[in-house]
């Protein structure tokens, strides 16, 4: 058999040797420039390049970490317990330095975002190991590509081979030889292959050796070394097959098998040895440190139970049958306390506990409190009471031995099936996550501080699908959960009404665990719902028609869900079959709808259901029997139709992108395995521009230019994670990502990569200096104080915001810019409707993509500061302009000549939540410029005061230096310093008036001028009345103030600056006669 690529060498029976790390790198970097060189030969452009001048797009993360998603497995560097390693089933690894309290991703630069395993080496650090793909083979499992190496503390990451291995569930390293590893191999979760078992590195990585293989269905699930001896291991091989209707856990080639020579030959542990007889599934096991000589197996069988060793693995006895567990190909992990033997941990939907050697347990952690369904254990060696625990919903931490529990509450690694949004300002998504329920957040929000749990709502729980906003009413939506269950819910109150449709006749009606639901386009109380039947309601769920005969295979052999499990009977739903996946009703024509399903069958009715025609056999190359997930209909051309399928659950990997503009006629294929990585999930094609189109894979966000002809990956803040949905809001053109292992993305502003689709991939737009593209409206929105903690320390989740003022996407051109003069300078002028300037800025663009932004406030004034004031300095932003249409200039500016580089209309409009009138506007405004105008004296006077004294600083040099050489007698220093000392007086006195003194060490109680110009201002911007006699006392307070300081400058001027300046002038001393005021 052949394993990445690499000759197979026979070193001794059962063991195969592969060589990967050099060799692979060699390969892969031929391969690369392989490709570079028939891209560039067939004079296509170059994936890396386009990409790059995206690169600082803004894209936000907006969560939730209040719900995360699957833990898979957890471990903690052996010299420092604050730092945590976490892996994820698809949203990547993860460290904390701080004992749990903040979190980094560390593997977004890599291919692949599911994680299996994770280990660090006990005698170096540095040395980390990632095995990819979960080992939780469920029907919403991800899998991996091989296993990961660090050498330098999970910065940088290198890929070591074991590509096709598709599962790893645990990694041992070698107590004192870091080079030395064990591979625990569970294979493909959907089909058989070979590269499954238990692989040995000694070298690092460099060579693998296949020490352990029984067959091709059969992997290794679990893997101990004896912590007394680390050529002792113990592997639990376990036989498996899934399929998409059915699973099987437990078939001949299950079993315990031990090594006493590091993996060189192993020995089957059976009947013999007190193990159970027959069929055996899915093992947990585990040995103390505190007595290695007791060893526990958690056994799936015709009766599962716990069995014990006292021998070191010689012989077992059955221990318990009872509150051991219940869904072991979920979940078979079980752990004993490094410091007692007699104590352990069981996890399954709960986690139990047992004191006594496992012949009883009891709950402690049960379905509340804590999420259930566990998968990670890490207890700390030297101090017990230190426990990990890693589950669908996140990661847990105890500090008293499991009495009490923290919850992680900033990993957002939230995997969501479905996305969806609605047209609020600020617009909301919604979605569902696996295991953690429905959930509606905005998109963006008016408040600080970003986008927290707090702003996370959820509207129902179960694992969390598709939700629909309801047409024309903000506050309904309908949700799903697993197995077809819907709710039309109120959102605001909560009330939930079950709408499921049942069969007239009282036919049993098969529901996916991802059933297919959509809005019907012409009737806002209109809904589709599907099981084998295309359901229609015109009463939001209250009644239902059907509207098609079933549209699946009704293969009866697939519909068998009931007995799915194995040795363990699991039917949960989860393997339901022959069912529809999509609707797509089409948005043109009424009578027009599209249906797909789970076992490769696509139909269209043009007669609102009278007939359906199939269509799938039109889909040249899709394999018979695949899942289509999502049919998507053009918004350019009605007859325009994009088809997304996939059969990775049939151990098929390929991508499979379909594509008709005929209505079905004619398809092509515009998506394989040379396009992209990953299967396909999902599709989206740009309304604006027809030839840029987005897809979803397992291995990230996919992007053509050109129509489909050449597909890339975007990078620029969107690791590879699964991609199940993409929407678009259409009014803000923002692209909301539903991914499957990081919760939600939003690429803001679509505009910029239409001009690029537009261009014909032209990242240079043409050659123009700046090119310029349409921007959102700018709200001027109020902002409130976030929900939740005032002061959240450490430890929260807060998503990007998409930030406050109009901003128009630029790109600038290098070479024009770097042809700018040094006596040139970069202006943009706001100009208001009538073409007046309302507010002038001075932007330094940066070469490539940049944004221009404006606050929407016009022309402000300076406020008083003791900073020094640059020459040319501007003020900032005034009293906020009025809504309308306002455009923005760019102008080139030098000290002859004017050049226009771009301008762009913004529309501006006022807060949705707020009815002022204009003319309250008007009276705040009104009020403001009375403000201002006060300001601008205070303004003046503190100018003059610091032009002042900056010529008695610059004379009181001059005479220090001055001072040494004047002749013994001479009396002209004595009286100019006398003078500048009463001078300095008066100085600090008027500084004062205006700041607390600046050695000034407490709390200030004196109302100085700044005080009081923030009292005046704060009345006259904001609010919805007209400013009152608060206001207008507020002013009058701060106008006697500075009346008050003009007059003692006044003073200071006529008084002791004048005695002084004429001292200064008298003086025939050189050194005093280039002094200017």
């Amino acid at each position: 058999m052949t394993f990445v690529n690499a000759p197979v060498v026979v070193v001794n029976p059962g063991v195969h040797r592969l060589r990967t790390d050099g060799y692979l790198d060699r390969m892969n970097r031929f391969t690369r420039l392989a490709v570079a060189l028939a891209v560039c030969l067939l004079n296509l452009p170059i994936g890396s390049r386009a990409q790059d001048i995206f690169e600082d797009h803004p894209v936000r993360h907006i969560g939730p970490g209040t719900m995360s998603g699957r833990v898979t497995a957890l471990t903690v560097d052996p010299t420092d317990r604050d730092i945590i390693y976490a892996g994820t089933a698809s949203g990547g690894l993860w460290r904390s330095t701080s004992s749990g309290v903040d979190w980094e991703p560390l593997f977004d630069d890599e291919d692949i975002l599911s994680i299996g395993s994770v280990a660090v080496a006990p005698s170096n650090p540095d040395v980390i190991w990632a095995g990819t793909g979960e080992g939780n083979p469920r029907n919403s499992h991800t899998s991996g590509r091989g296993i990961y190496r660090s050498i330098d503390g999970g910065t940088t990451w290198n890929m070591m081979g074991l590509k096709d291995t598709r599962t790893i569930h645990r990694i041992r390293i070698h107590p004192t030889d870091p080079k030395t590893v064990y591979v625990a191999a569970m294979g493909s979760a959907w089909g058989s292959n070979p590269e499954r078992g238990v692989f040995r590195t000694r070298d690092g990585g460099e060579t693998w050796d296949h020490v352990l293989s029984i067959d091709d269905t059969t992997g290794c699930a679990e893997m101990i070394m004896d912590p007394s001896n680390p050529d002792k291991l113990f592997a639990a091989m376990w036989s498996f097959h899934r399929e998409p209707w059915f699973f099987t856990s437990g078939g001949e080639g299950s079993g315990l098998y031990v090594t006493h020579d590091g993996g060189d030959t192993w020995k089957r542990l059976g009947e013999d040895e007190g193990l159970p007889k027959g069929q055996l599934g899915r093992m947990g096991l585990t040995m103390s440190p505190a007595d290695p000589d007791i060893v526990y197996a958690l056994v799936e069988s015709k009766k599962t139970g716990l069995y014990k060793s006292t021998d070191g693995g010689e012989y077992f006895d059955l221990v318990s049958t009872k509150n051991i567990g219940n869904r072991p190909f979920y979940y078979a992990e079980i752990h004993a306390d490094p410091k007692d033997p007699d104590r352990l941990f069981n996890l399954y939907s709960m986690v139990s506990e047992s004191t006594d050697g496992g012949r009883t347990f009891e709950v402690i952690l049960p379905y509340s409190g804590a999420h259930p369904d566990h998968h990670a254990w890490y207890q700390d060696p030297e101090d017990p009471d230190f426990i990990l625990n890693g589950n669908d919903g996140g990661i847990n931490i105890s500090r008293d031995g499991g009495e009490t529990w923290s919850f992680v509450h900033n990993l957002p690694v939230g995997q969501f099936y479905h996305i969806n949004v609605d047209n609020d300002m600020p617009y909301n998504v919604y979605g569902g996550l696996q295991d953690n329920g429905s959930w509606k957040a905005p998109a963006y929000v008016w408040h600080g501080d970003g986008i927290r749990n707090e702003d996370w709502q959820e509207i129902s729980f179960g694992d969390g699908f598709d939700v629909v906003p309801m047409p024309g009413d903000p506050d309904m939506c309908y949700a799903m959960s697993q197995g077809g269950n819907v709710y039309r819910i109120h959102i605001p109150t909560g009330a939930m009404t079950y709408i499921q449709p049942n069969h007239p006749d009282s036919i049993a009606l098969r529901y996916n665990w991802n059933a297919a639901i959509a809005p019907d386009p012409f009737n806002d109380d209109g809904l589709y719902f599907g099981s084998q039947f295309v359901h229609h309601s015109t009463d939001r769920g209250q009644s239902w028609t059907i509207l098609s005969p079933d549209l699946t295979t009704n293969d009866p052999e697939k519909q068998k869900q009931a007995e799915s499990g194995g040795l363990t009977t699991d039917a949960t739903n989860a393997e339901n079959h022959t069912t529809l996946l999509c609707i797509t009703p089409h948005p043109e024509r009424a009578q027009e709808i599209w249906a797909s399903s789970d076992d490769g069958m696509l139909h269209r009715t043009v007669n609102g259901g009278q007939t359906w025609e199939s269509l799938s056999s039109r889909l040249k190359g899709l394999p018979a029997g695949s899942w289509i997930p999502q049919v998507r209909i053009s918004p350019h051309n009605p007859d325009e139709v994009y088809v997304v399928a996939n059969n990775y659950r049939r151990n098929d990997w390929a991508p499979y992108l379909y594509r008709t503009r005929d209505g079905g006629a004619k398809w092509e294929r515009i998506i394989d395995q040379d396009d992209v990585l990953g299967h396909a999930q999902s599709v989206l094609q740009d309304p604006v521009e027809p030839n840029l189109l987005w897809c979803g894979t397992e291995q990230g966000l996919w992007w053509s230019f050109d129509g489909g002809e050449y597909w890339q990956r975007w990078t620029d803040g969107v690791p590879a994670v699964p991609v199940r949905d993409i929407v678009l809001q259409e009014r803000e053109s923002d692209l909301v990502l539903g991914t499957f292992g990081r919760g939600v993305y939003v690429i803001d502003g679509l505009e910029i990569v239409r001009a690029y689709a537009a261009a014909g991939g032209d990242d240079s737009f043409g050659g123009a200096a700046c090119t310029m593209f349409p921007p959102d409206p700018g709200v001027m929105a109020e902002w409130r104080r976030p929900a939740g903690e005032r002061f959240p320390a450490d430890g929260y989740w807060s998503g990007e915001n998409k930030g406050r003022g109009a901003r128009v996407h630029c790109h600038f051109n290098e070479d024009s810019l770097d042809a700018v003069g040094k006596s040139e300078a970069f202006l943009l002028h706001v100009l208001d409707a009538a073409g007046d300037t309302v507010r002038t800025m001075e932007p330094e663009p940066e070469a490539g993509m940049d944004w221009m932004r404006w606050d929407m406030r016009g022309t402000g004034t300076f406020w008083p500061s003791r900073r020094k004031r640059d020459k040319d300095a501007r003020p900032g932003g005034g009293f906020p302009v009025e809504p309308g249409t306002y455009t923005m200039v760019l102008n080139l500016e030098g000290d002859s000549s004017v050049t226009e580089w771009g301008r762009m209309d913004v529309e501006v409009m006022a807060d949705p939540r707020r009815s002022s009138s204009a003319d309250v506007r008007a009276a705040q405004r009104a009020h403001m410029e009375g403000v201002y105008g006060v300001v601008n004296r205070a303004d003046a006077v503190y100018e003059e005061l610091k032009r002042m004294r900056r010529a008695d600083d610059a004379v009181s040099d001059r005479m220090r230096h001055a001072k040494r050489s004047l002749a013994e007698g001479d009396t002209t220093y004595k009286p100019i310093k006398t003078l500048a000392d009463s001078l300095d007086g008066e100085w600090t006195a008027l500084d004062e008036r205006y700041f607390t003194p600046e050695d000034f060490n407490g709390y200030d109680a004196v109302v100085r001028i700044q005080d009081r110009l923030w009292h005046a201002m704060s009345y006259a911007d904001g609010g919805m009345a007209v400013p009152g006699s608060n206001a207008v006392d507020a002013l009058k307070a701060l106008e006697r103030a500075v009346v008050a300081a003009e007059q003692h400058l006044e003073r200071i001027r006529g008084g002791v600056f004048a005695d002084w300046r004429t001292a200064v002038e008298s003086t025939d001393w050189p050194v005093f006669g280039e002094f200017e005021e």
